[in-house]
């Protein structure tokens, strides 16, 4: 496919300035596709119904600068609320669909969320039960008049799905409500809103605990979107499969946002299953494909794999996690996808930084490595002692500035100036190297984060909920390397004296009040950590252990 013609280094085009480009150039292309439920908008049927979402959330009181929380799977209404929210100037929050109600209950009192939007669950999880355990008064209150004691700033709960929920507005009931708000109001509504105005706000776990509101502009996001899209050559002839979560960076921006500035078709997967999705490449005609590189195992590892056709694909995007380059070299040999990418970056970074292009001249630098900068940005390897920029091939912290760097932490000024520094780079706390000719590479992380298959858990968010377990004295949780997951949480446990208590009692006690993937997966129980001689734990001898305990996860 030839190149196209690309614009220049950044836009001021807000998220519904692209999506009425689309709608202009390609009316009558597909904008959105569900294999699995017979669903297809074309750009101009995806336009009218973002336009009568947004109206009818005018029409329920949502205020400008609002945030619109969206606890669910990637459902239709998820995208078409996205860019809803945009259009009226809110913010849209992402809610894991892992979490649980201790993390509910935290994202609820610390982001200030004024609506929330749930389905009513996912396998074991259920969502509408857990949000009336936390504001009993949707079951006593008038749904336009709710009042928490608990969280004073929630107004409206609305639920996505065909049933009535007490207390709770239905997506039938927003839509119907569009008609009350002018055409004149809504274009005032949208005139309103700046390229520079937050849009989003991902909840992201770092190694302080809890995790943090991530706040991310139109700018930010329209961007980093755009050109993740060219590095891929995207037009508006290609169909990109999309199973990867929505409530991720990875599916809203790398996936959403890089379709919609290049007219691309969407065909989501509303969650992961390798058969839907081999069913969706095949059935579409897919040319491009998204995955952490467990997905990509799992699809290729598939009883059903040889009956699929995948001649279609070309293209896509592995990130998440480390890409390991067998992997790599059998998505390219066995799914067709010859000019598959590799992106890096973190949700505080829009996420991407730095990607291989669509067109590497070398199999060996797409796959061993994590491509150049982004256009439009810097980016710079920092040594984490001296501040100083490294020479070539010298390790030291991946850190970037420019259009995609985050507006900041919400509500956390302290930690938002830990992680940009004074002179405008946001430091990663991964470390990396840049050679000669420009590529990065990712050799390890200053701090303790652990990647579980493309999730960031926090150690200390998992220790701080253990630590509360009857007969626990101390806790400290590590990553043990994962053949399928990359990481694994592992904890290793001092248990106070006299008491008793297994692994399975740990798991038992995490069970259903912290996200599965948080809950760790192997567990050992010690008289004493190793220390340092000023008597800090030595977390890397724990790592030690753990491959050594578990050689085999």
């Amino acid at each position: 496919m030839a190149c196209i013609p690309r614009k220049e280094i950044t836009t001021d085009e807000r998220l519904g300035d692209l999506l009425d480009k689309c709608i202009a150039n390609y009316p009558d292309n597909d904008a959105l596709v569900y294999v699995d439920r017979d669903f297809r908008l074309s750009w101009k049927e995806f336009g009218e119904e973002v336009d009568r979402v947004a109206k009818g959330l005018m029409a329920m009181g949502v205020k400008k600068g609002e945030k619109i929380a969206v606890w669910a799977t990637n459902v239709p209404d998820w995208i078409i609320l996205m860019f809803a929210s945009a259009r009226i100037g809110t913010i849209f929050l992402t809610i894991n669909t892992n979490y649980q109600l201790k993390e509910l209950d935290y994202v609820l009192k610390q982001s200030d969320m004024e609506n929330l939007v749930l389905i009513d669950g996912v396998k074991h999880s259920d969502y509408v039960g857990m949000v009336y355990d936390l504001v009993p008064e949707l079951r006593t209150q008038p749904r336009d008049s709710i009042r928490s004691e608990k969280y004073p700033h929630l107004k409206r709960v609305i639920f996505i799905g065909p049933e009535k929920r007490r207390g709770m507005y239905s997506m039938a009931e927003v839509k119907s409500m569009a008609a009350q708000t002018t055409d004149e109001e809504y274009g005032e509504r949208k005139d309103s809103v700046d390229v520079h105005d937050v849009t989003m706000m991902q909840y992201t776990s770092g190694t302080t605990g809890f995790p943090k509101g991530v706040m991310l502009s139109h700018f930010n996001i329209a961007n980093d979107g755009y050109w993740i899209g060219a590095n891929m050559n995207y037009g508006p002839e290609d169909r990109v499969c999309i199973p990867v979560p929505l409530f991720h960076c990875f599916g809203c921006v790398l996936g959403v946002m890089a379709c919609i500035n290049h007219g691309s078709t969407m065909v989501v997967c509303e969650s992961f299953d390798p058969v839907m999705v081999m069913t969706s490449v095949e059935t579409e005609r897919c040319t491009s494909l998204y995955g952490v590189p467990t997905m990509f195992i799992m699809i290729m590892n598939h009883k059903l794999f040889h009956k699929f056709d995948f001649s279609s694909l070309r293209t896509g995007i592995m990130a998440g996690s480390p890409c390991p380059i067998k992997t790599m070299e059998e998505v390219v040999e066995k799914l067709n996808m010859s000019e598959v990418t590799i992106v890096y970056g973190l949700t505080e970074s829009s996420p991407g930084m730095t990607q291989t292009r669509y067109d590497e001249p070398s199999l060996e630098r797409k796959c061993s490595t994590v491509g150049k900068t982004l256009q439009g940005i810097e980016t710079a390897i920092i040594d984490p002692e001296t501040g100083e920029m490294c020479d070539l091939n010298e390790v030291g912290e991946f850190c970037c500035r420019g259009y995609n760097v985050m507006k900041g932490y919400y509500k956390m000024p302290e930690e938002t100036a830990k992680a940009i520094d004074k002179d405008g780079w946001l430091h990663s706390g991964d470390l990396g190297l840049k050679d000669e000719e420009g590529y990065f590479k990712v050799t390890g992380r200053i701090k303790d984060m652990i990647i579980r298959g493309g999730e960031n858990v926090s150690p200390k968010e998992v220790e701080d909920y253990i630590y509360n377990m009857p007969g626990v004295k101390d806790v400290q949780v590590v990553g043990v390397p994962s053949v399928k997951y990359g990481e694994q949480p592992g904890a290793f446990i001092i248990k106070k004296e006299g008491v008793d208590i297994t692994e399975q009692d740990v798991m038992d006690f995490c069970k259903g009040k912290i996200a599965w993937y948080k809950t760790p997966k192997y567990i050992a129980f010690l008289d004493e950590y190793p220390m340092t001689a000023s008597g800090k734990i030595m977390k890397f001898k724990l790592r030690e252990l753990a491959h050594e305990l578990w050689p085999d996860a």
